[in-house]
């Protein structure tokens, strides 16, 4: 197994997680792990070239900052 795939496999594990805790109302423990998970799948997007992969998690990124700086 490749690196890369180890880490989008890493990645979405996270990225699972952090939907259920999500669905669980566990906050900011959720957002934790999708930060997480966007720093992995941005890596991957890296790993691979792929442009379209890290400009949707640094639109993830920013959408969670922009929330979490206009969170009361």
């Amino acid at each position: 197994m490749q690196k890369v795939d180890i880490v989008k496999w890493v990645a979405t594990v996270i990225q699972l997680i952090g939907y259920a805790l999500t669905g669980l109302n566990y906050t900011p423990l959720n957002v934790y792990f999708f930060l997480v998970g966007i720093f992995l799948w941005f890596s991957v997007g890296v790993m691979w070239k792929d442009k379209a992969i890290m400009v949707v998690h640094v639109g993830a990124f920013l959408s969670l900052l922009i929330g979490y700086l206009n969170a009361p």
